[in-house]
């Protein structure tokens, strides 16, 4: 792979913002796209810098943003991360690729990333299924290595006080539509839930048989609360 030193510019097209999208670079005076052979978080760490758009948590394969258009401008890019620009990356060279738009890469970074969160079935709003919304459409969240750190984030995000459980295998029954988001990997400090790593908008093995589900102790303080109410009205 060759090295080509010049900041060409970025952007990131067909997101949510200007920080989440497929990764278009400008060479000749004309965009296109990059390929999704050996992208990397690596990659699209040094695409978040070069934004200004905070840190990399998705690095979306296959046309994850839709497929792009006019040509494909990178290839095997291979970044290691420190690089203050994606034209600094190692790459086969400007044009040189065996890629379809339907490879095109893509981008989602911390500061561009913050989807809406919805607890749905439970009840109460600070208990049930845990849905994001991207690209429009509410979709669920698969268990694997769902954990309290991962419940914690969206108990936070929904202003629902401290995460109780993290519960697994659709507790609060199976969702339909999209499952957005596999391997969420929060350290339990995030603001939202679409600043944790995971594997990517879409990208999953699972079913809706094993949507997550959190139960906040909003709900739990609520429910005392009336308890306590119902104690107070009836001693009177």
């Amino acid at each position: 792979m060759l090295v080509f030193k010049g900041a060409a510019e970025v952007r990131l097209a067909n997101g949510s913002s200007h920080c989440a999208g497929r990764v278009e670079v400008k060479h000749r005076g004309q965009w296109g796209t990059v390929c999704g052979d050996y992208w990397s978080m690596d990659d699209a760490a040094v695409v978040c810098k070069q934004l200004d758009c905070g840190s990399a948590v998705g690095a979306p394969q296959y046309g994850h943003f839709g497929p792009g258009s006019g040509p494909i401008w990178m290839d095997d890019v291979g970044c290691n991360g420190t690089e203050s620009a994606l034209s600094d990356c190692k790459h086969a060279g400007w044009g040189e690729h065996n890629c379809a738009h339907t490879h095109d890469a893509a981008v989602t970074c911390s500061d561009g990333s913050a989807v809406e969160v919805r607890l749905a079935d439970g009840g109460k709003r600070c208990a049930g299924r845990v849905e994001v919304k991207q690209q429009g459409q509410w979709g669920t969240v698969c268990r694997n290595y769902w954990d309290m750190d991962d419940a914690a984030v969206v108990c936070k995000q929904l202003d629902c006080g401290s995460a109780v459980e993290a519960h697994q295998y659709a507790h609060f029954g199976p969702g339909s539509g999209p499952i957005w988001m596999d391997d969420v990997g929060c350290n339990g400090t995030e603001s939202a839930l679409s600043d944790c790593k995971h594997a990517g908008w879409g990208e999953h093995d699972c079913v809706h048989t094993i949507d997550a589900g959190v139960t906040c102790s909003g709900l739990v303080e609520h429910q005392d609360s009336e308890d306590f109410c119902l104690c107070t009205m009836n001693m009177l």
